[in-house]
C-alpha cells in the first residue's frame, strides 16, 4: 500500500512543481506598454524615443551614463584625448555579441564607419561627423580622429548612435545593399549587440520581446524577459496597469497621475527632464515663411495657461528650446511673452489680418490635446488650425519630409549638453528626419554651432549658446511650450527602476519584489 500510495502522489507532485515553475517563470517576464513599436531596432536608423527605449537594452556604448548622470566606462574601459583632436580608446577584452562574435578594436571601427557612411545614410551621423577617421592601433585600442577639438565627443558615443553592432549584422546589411535592397534594413531585423538583454520575437504591431543575456560581460539582469507592447491608447495602458496586465506603461497623461497613484495597483513614478516639447512650423511653406507670423502665433500661445490648465501645473514653461537640466541652458535669453494685441499687430504687419486655415499634424492624446489649447488660443487671430492625427511611424516620416504646415511635437537632449539640443533640430544639415523638422536654414546659426562644436572652453560655450539661442527665439521656427516631467506608471510588484532626463529607461535592475 505505501509503495502505491507514493506512486499516486507522483503526478500530483509533479504538478504542483510545474505550476511553481510556471508561476516563477510569469513573473520573470516584465510586461512594458509603449505607445508604439519602435521604428528601427537598428542604432544607425531611429532616433524616436520608442526605439531608444527598446535598443538601450540590447546593445552597449563605449561609455555610457550612470544613474548619478556621470559618463563611465561601458565597452570602453578608457576614453581620453591625447591630443586636441585625437581620442584614444580602449576596447574591453573578453566581450561577445549574442551571436558569439568577439568585441574587438576592428569592430568598433566598423561601427563608426558604418554611421558616417554616406552610402548607409544615417540620419545620426550629425553625432559624429565632426571624426575625421578611426584608426585601429591594436586588436583593443583605436584612436579616433576628429576635424577639430570636441571636447562633448565621450556624451556623444555614449548616446545609443553609438550603440556597438555585431559585425555580422554590419555586413550582411552592406550585403543587401550591394543586392539593390535599402540600407538599415537587415540590422533591425536582425539586431545584434552586447547589451544584458538579447533579442527574441517581434509580432508586428503588437510586441517585442527580449530575453536575458546570461553571458553578459557585466552586472545581469534580473528578469529573464521583457515584453515591449505597442499600447496607442493612454487609457488602455491606464487599464492594463492598474489590472496588473502591464508592470510599466510610458509615457502617462498628466490628467491620469491622480487615477494611478490613488490605485492599489500602481503609481506613477516622476523623473527630472532634459526634454522640451514644442509646436513646430515648417518655415518652407507660406505664411510661415515669415517670421513676423510665426511670432504672432508665439505670443497668441499662453505657455503658462497651457500648463496649468491642460497639465495639472505639472510640466515647467519653456522659455527657449534647452530644458535646465541641459548645460548651455540660458534664464538670461528675452523670451517671447503672450501678448495677443502684439500678435494681431504683427500679423496685420505681415498681410494675415483676416487669418488664414492650416494643419496641425499629432500622434498621441498629449499632442492631440496640446493641438486642441493651440487651436483655441489661435482663434483670437482668426486663424484656423486644423487636427491630423497619424499614428507614430507615418507622423515621424510626413514630417521628415517636409510635406506638414505645423506639427506638435518633442525633443530630448540625450548627451544632456546643448550641442545635441540645438545642433540637430536648427543646423540647415540636418533638415528632416535627424531632427530639424521645421527645415529652418539660418546662415549665422550654423556659424555659431559649428563655433560651438570646436570650442573646448565652457564660458565661451555658454556664450555661443546663450547667442544661439536667443536667435531661435526671435525666429521662432518653433514655440517652445513645456519641459516635461517625466511620468511612468509603475506596479506596486516591482522596484528598481530609473529613468534618464533623457528618458529612457533603465531596465536592467528592475526586479519583482518577493
Amino acid at each position: 500500500m505505501k509503495y502505491i500510495l507514493r506512486i499516486s502522489l507522483l503526478p500530483l507532485l509533479l504538478i504542483i512543481l510545474v505550476a511553481c515553475a510556471d508561476t516563477e517563470e510569469e513573473q520573470q517576464s516584465l510586461s512594458i506598454d509603449l505607445a508604439s513599436l519602435p521604428a528601427s531596432l537598428d542604432p544607425h536608423a531611429a532616433n524616436d524615443g520608442n526605439s531608444l527605449y527598446v535598443m538601450t537594452n540590447i546593445y552597449d556604448t563605449l561609455v555610457q551614463l550612470n544613474t548619478d548622470l556621470e559618463i563611465e566606462p561601458g565597452l570602453a574601459t578608457e576614453l581620453e584625448p591625447i591630443s586636441e583632436t585625437t581620442w584614444e580608446a580602449v576596447i574591453r577584452e573578453g566581450v561577445t555579441f549574442h551571436d558569439g562574435e568577439e568585441l574587438n578594436a576592428e569592430v568598433v571601427k566598423m561601427n563608426l564607419d558604418r554611421v558616417l557612411d554616406p552610402e548607409v545614410g544615417s540620419p545620426l551621423s550629425f553625432l559624429f561627423d565632426m571624426i575625421e577617421s578611426v584608426e585601429v592601433v591594436d586588436e583593443y585600442i583605436v584612436h579616433i580622429h576628429t576635424e577639430y577639438p570636441f571636447s562633448a565627443l565621450p556624451a556623444h558615443l555614449a548616446h545609443p548612435g553609438g550603440h556597438m553592432i555585431s559585425p555580422n549584422s554590419i555586413e550582411q546589411d552592406y550585403e543587401a545593399i550591394e543586392n539593390g535592397e535599402d540600407p538599415l534594413t537587415q540590422v533591425n531585423q536582425n539586431p545584434v549587440g552586447t547589451g544584458y538583454y538579447q533579442f527574441d520575437e517581434r509580432v508586428s504591431g503588437e510586441y517585442i520581446t527580449l530575453v536575458k543575456n546570461d553571458d553578459y560581460w557585466g552586472e545581469s539582469a534580473k528578469v529573464e524577459m521583457l515584453q515591449f507592447n505597442a499600447v496607442p491608447e493612454e487609457s488602455t495602458r491606464v487599464a492594463e496597469l492598474l489590472a496588473d496586465e502591464a508592470e510599466i506603461i510610458y509615457p502617462v497623461n498628466t490628467s491620469d497621475v491622480s487615477t494611478i497613484n490613488e490605485s492599489e495597483e500602481g503609481y506613477v513614478k516622476e523623473s527630472e527632464s532634459a526634454s522640451m516639447s514644442y509646436l513646430g512650423f515648417n518655415v518652407e511653406k507660406e505664411p510661415l515663411d515669415d517670421a513676423r507670423v510665426r511670432n504672432a502665433i508665439h505670443m497668441a500661445i499662453d505657455k503658462e495657461g497651457l500648463v496649468e490648465g491642460l497639465m495639472d501645473d505639472i510640466p515647467l514653461p519653456a522659455i527657449g528650446p534647452l530644458a535646465p537640466t541641459v548645460f548651455g541652458y540660458s534664464d538670461e535669453v528675452d523670451s517671447v511673452d503672450y501678448n495677443i494685441d502684439e500678435a494681431k499687430s504683427l500679423l496685420e504687419e505681415a498681410g494675415h489680418e483676416e487669418g488664414f486655415s492650416i494643419d496641425v499634424y499629432v500622434y498621441d492624446r498629449t499632442t492631440t490635446d496640446t493641438a486642441v489649447y493651440v487651436q483655441s488660443e489661435l482663434e483670437e487671430l482668426n486663424i484656423e488650425v486644423n487636427i491630423e492625427q497619424l499614428e507614430m511611424g507615418a507622423y515621424l516620416d510626413l514630417t521628415a519630409q517636409g510635406e506638414h504646415d505645423m506639427l506638435i511635437g518633442s525633443w530630448g537632449t540625450v548627451t544632456l549638453d546643448a550641442d545635441y539640443g540645438l545642433y540637430p533640430m536648427f543646423h540647415s544639415e540636418n533638415v528632416g528626419s535627424p531632427g530639424n523638422r521645421s527645415f529652418f536654414s539660418h546662415e549665422e546659426v550654423d556659424q555659431l554651432l559649428e563655433e560651438a562644436r570646436q570650442s573646448t572652453d565652457d564660458e565661451e560655450r555658454l556664450e555661443l549658446y546663450h547667442e544661439i539661442q536667443q536667435i531661435i527665439i526671435d525666429e521662432s521656427p518653433i514655440v517652445p511650450l513645456y519641459h516635461s516631467v517625466l511620468l511612468a506608471g509603475l506596479s506596486e510588484d516591482i522596484e528598481g527602476f530609473f529613468q534618464f532626463p533623457s528618458s529612457f529607461p533603465y531596465l536592467r535592475d528592475v526586479e519583482f519584489v518577493e
